[in-house]
């Protein structure tokens, strides 16, 4: 059995040999032997040995001893053991011990005097204690603060017992004039405290008469005086809640932060006043640019963003303190920063938003910068986010950005490259300049990601005569020299895209293989790659403008596909804007020998993969569609794809808005609802913060601010029967996940007709879960019932189980009785929350994370949509895949969902189904996560409780 101790030693089992080798060091040894005898006896004890032999031989040889840490170890030794017999009275030989405890109380020692006044705190004896009681109050008035401040403890603690006010009937008064005279920080604070314990009225009494002097106190006492505060006001007893709000605006100027910090919490939780919530916000803010730690940076973060909940309007006007909190190194604290900043955004501080977001672009081009690669690419992301919501800004970051485009992190171009595609949609006056940036730094590019997404804008919106001919000739310039290899007779290699000069840090990669010429000859077949450091390379030389030839010829035929469809758009938009025909001649000619070339090099036998069917194809159509175009044809290629561009921003748009409103509070106020009219009150003696807390309480009444939708139903399903109806005891639980803590409420019942001594409900967790504290033991009268409330700490998203018994025992029984509860197991689904990702973020992530799950489909559901929302329903998991990408009976459905965990891990679901001739539904369920618990979850359908869904 686990005993409740201070001290907690690992250590073996013991013998009887042991416990004779401890009695006799104590009986024969010195002061060094006596103590290491008494730590042995303290470890058996501690590992569930009750060696009862000791106690009279420790009486005798140990409590004269004069050792500070015999005596030490002698209070320990006495907390520990049980002092009780079967019946629950004091055992008769605790007796002998008094004496001893009343020298140690007058000791000319004050060590002594305070470990023994500390021992005190946890005796629950009434026969030991009342005794001992006068040397108690006499502590009080001693000269060292160290014995008073443990003396108020004792005192505390006597009092708070079951029956400690008729053993110390004065002693709030004791403690108050104690409290009026003291010095000491740690004294007051615990006069303070005992004073909020047992008489809170004598408490707030003292609090209001020195008002004016709580900014002097030391911060122990400071800190006490908010705890009484909240306590006080969450009691409903809101009588002084002015002089409270005074007394805590005048704290937020305190030296330390801990108080500083505290007090603006309980001052948000006292008044929802915009003059008080701007107050507390800049106290935060403060906090956040001076305080270093990372920990308490995202703890204030955390805070920020609580207000930004529920007062928006307020936070708003501190949107560019809480920019300055960029400064940190950390990226998870820049991470919540840019986060907090894009939801706080107004049309009036957009523009500062931006402008300060833009310097720290600036500032990530410097090398010495930590990780500035992906602070880059978070800073990219927030402007495209503020160019979106308000496009007025774009033109002041957007040339910035597209410099950046060639950016070495490849995730943080294809951020830059979809941006400028965004925003050349849905800001026309920018197109122009866009356009001749983006063809002036798209030699820069490297990606092939990036490559293809610029030249899809090339080719959409390059209208004018002049931009469609620049255009061609930089995709020109990047191809290079045609065709992409040669095959001569004499077998040497000949690179026409090789420069007349050798270039510093560049490397060759020839391929050679002899052909079979048509008419019989032998010839070489040859091509050649250079890979060329761009450090070395002069911007505008030719060899740093091949990146196209170099993507290429690395067989990358996706994008040649690429290429050759924006060749296409581009000649057939000339034909429109030429008046010449020889012009446009002369660009399908050459567009139509690019696209020719790039097939021959795909045919080729020296590549080790040749080119795919579905690129060859889209080559091919391109190669038909410039020899025989018709209108039909070109409305498609030239308008139908911007449209359906538009049309997916448009749907993008209406989507977050739609998910806006969803997030948005309704409330509200049920007509017999009580509004206080504040204009109809006395204002006499009410300050100005006072006036406005009152008004704000009126509107929010009046709008059903204070109203909280409960669901009910969703509360009933989380009671559970731990007990069986002919129990004795009978007990149910409700259960709260709340992120991190899980909180179990039992209700324990009596169904006897006895009284149930020493009742106890015992618990006990499996898998990453921790009981934070064991709950008490408690008396129940017959049919009378008791809440028990019990802390359960989480660490991770494990499935957990909770399981336990009630333990307790009857006047007529002896013996203690034992009632087995039901196990409680702890669902992941109350960890995990439908999120939301882009779908760059959405396809990194399905390629990093290793542990994946493939479930097969086995369901009795025949429709694709209805199956798809009955697994959206099932795993608490949000379609990432728009409804327009859904719409239609085709037979076939692929969606991807996605959800986050409390504690930051990201759980990714592809569903891939068909509908088979019989009706039946078939396909696969693929979930990767960074942890296997989550996929082993999810893909189980006994924990789903879906039976017969898939197997």
């Amino acid at each position: 059995m686990e005993k409740p101790c201070s001290l907690l030693v690992h250590f073996d089992k013991g013998s009887a040999a042991m416990a004779n080798e401890i009695k006799a060091d104590l009986e024969g040894g010195d002061g060094p032997a006596k103590a290491d005898a008494m730590r042995r006896a303290i470890s058996l004890l501690l590992n569930g040995e009750t060696l009862p032999q000791l106690f009279i031989t420790i009486v005798r040889y140990v409590l004269p001893s004069e050792d500070h840490t015999v005596q030490k170890l002698l209070l320990l030794y006495l907390e520990i053991i049980d002092r009780r017999d079967p019946a629950g009275r004091a055992l008769p030989e605790m007796i002998l011990i008094c004496q001893n405890l009343r020298n140690n109380l007058q000791s000319p020692n004050e060590y002594i005097r305070g470990v023994t006044l500390r021992f005190l705190c946890r005796l629950s004896e009434p026969e030991v204690l009342e005794p001992l009681v006068p040397s108690v109050l006499e502590n009080l008035e001693h000269r060292h603060h160290f014995i008073r401040r443990h003396a108020v403890s004792a005192v505390s603690a006597i009092y708070r017992l079951p029956h400690g006010d008729q053993l110390i009937p004065d002693a709030p008064e004791l403690v108050e004039r104690l409290l009026a005279s003291e010095q000491d920080a740690s004294a007051r604070r615990n006069a303070f405290l005992m004073l909020c314990a047992c008489a809170q009225e004598r408490a707030v009494a003292y609090l209001l008469s020195n008002a004016d002097r709580v900014a002097e106190w030391p911060d122990l006492l400071q800190m006490a005086v908010l705890d009484l505060i909240r306590k006080v006001c969450r009691s409903q007893n809101r009588a002084n809640k002015g002089r409270y709000i005074t007394i805590i605006t005048s704290l937020l100027s305190a030296p330390s932060t801990a108080v500083v910090y505290e007090c603006a919490g309980a001052l948000v939780s006292l008044s929802s006043a915009p003059t008080a919530v701007r107050a507390a916000a800049n106290t935060y803010c403060q906090l956040l640019s001076s305080q270093s730690d990372n920990n308490v940076k995202l703890i204030l973060l955390d805070r920020l963003n609580e207000l930004r909940t529920t007062h928006r309007d307020v936070m708003v006007g501190v949107v560019m303190d809480v920019l300055r909190a960029l400064a940190s190194p950390n990226l998870d604290v820049k991470k919540k920063v840019l986060d907090l900043v894009l939801d706080l955004l107004t049309p009036r501080n957009v523009e500062e938003v931006v402008l300060y977001l833009k310097k720290e672009v600036v500032k990530t081009q410097a090398g010495d910068l930590e990780k500035g690669a992906e602070y880059r690419q978070m800073l990219v992301q927030a402007i495209h986010a503020c160019a979106v919501e308000y496009p007025e800004v774009a033109g002041s970051v957007v040339h910035l950005l597209m410099d950046f485009l060639g950016d070495t992190n490849v995730a943080a171009a294809v951020d830059v490259v979809l941006f400028v595609r965004e925003i050349i949609e849905t800001n026309p006056k920018l197109r122009v300049s866009m356009i001749q940036r983006l063809i002036d730094t798209f030699y820069q590019i490297r990606a092939s990601r990036v490559c293809s997404c610029a030249l899809w804008i090339l080719g959409e919106y390059s209208l004018s005569q002049s931009e469609v001919e620049s255009a061609i000739a930089t995709i020109k310039q990047c191809l290079g020299d045609l065709p992409f290899y040669t095959v001569s007779d004499e077998g040497e290699i000949n690179d026409s895209a090789k420069p007349a000069q050798p270039v510093v840090n560049s490397v060759t990669v020839s391929s050679r293989r002899p052909v079979v010429l048509a008419d019989g000859t032998y010839a070489t077949q040859s091509a050649a790659t250079e890979t060329i450091s761009t450090a070395s390379v002069a911007p505008g030389s030719l060899a740093s403008t091949l990146n196209l030839r170099s993507l290429i010829l690395s067989g990358d035929f996706f994008l040649a596909a690429v290429v050759a469809c924006t060749l296409t758009k581009l000649v057939l938009r000339l034909e429109e804007v030429q008046p010449s025909k020889v012009e446009s001649n002369k660009a399908c000619t050459g567009a139509l020998l690019i696209m020719t070339s790039i097939l021959q090099l795909g045919q080729s036998s020296y590549l080790p993969h040749p080119i795919d069917n579905d690129s060859y194809d889209r080559i091919v159509l391109c190669v038909r569609l410039l020899c025989n175009t018709g209108d039909d044809v070109r409305k498609i290629w030239l308008q139908s794809c911007r449209q359906s561009f538009a049309k997916m921003l448009a749907e993008k748009q209406f989507r977050e808005t739609e998910e806006m409103k969803a997030k948005a509070q309704i409330s509200h106020a049920q007509p017999d609802d009580l509004i206080d009219f504040y204009h109809l009150k006395s204002r006499r003696g009410m300050s100005q913060l006072e006036l406005e807390d009152e008004v704000h309480d009126d509107l929010k009444a009046a709008t059903g601010g204070f109203t909280k939708d409960a669901d009910d139903a969703n509360k009933l399903n989380r009671i559970l029967q731990l007990t069986g109806f002919s129990d004795p005891v009978y007990a149910e639980a409700f259960v709260t996940v709340h992120h991190y803590d899980i909180v179990l409420d039992v209700t324990v019942i009596n169904r006897t007709k006895e009284t149930l001594q020493n009742l106890c409900l015992e618990l006990a967790t499996m898998g990453d879960l921790k009981l934070v504290d064991r709950p008490q033991n408690y008396t129940l009268a017959p049919e009378t019932s008791k809440q028990i409330r019990a802390n359960i700490k989480v660490s991770s998203t494990e499935t957990g189980v909770i399981f336990g018994n009630i333990v307790y025992e009857t006047s007529n029984v002896m013996e203690r009785s034992v009632v087995v509860l039901n196990d409680i197991h702890i669902d992941i689904m109350d960890y995990i929350s439908p999120a939301t990702c882009a779908d760059v973020t959405f396809r990194n992530m399905w390629a990093e994370f290793e542990w994946e799950n493939k479930v097969a489909v086995n369901t009795v559901i025949q429709d694709e949509k209805e199956f798809l929302n009955h697994i959206i329903k099932s795993t608490n998991m949000k379609c990432l895949t728009p409804p327009s990408a859904l719409d239609g009976e085709c037979g076939f459905l692929a969606a991807n969902l996605y959800a986050k965990s409390v504690f930051g891990e990201d759980a990714l679901v592809n569903i891939s189904i068909e509908k088979q001739l019989d009706g039946k539904l078939s396909g696969y369920i693929r979930i990767r996560t960074c942890r296997s618990c989550i996929i082993l979850f999810l893909g189980n359908p006994r924990a789903q409780e879906i039976p017969a869904l898939w197997h």
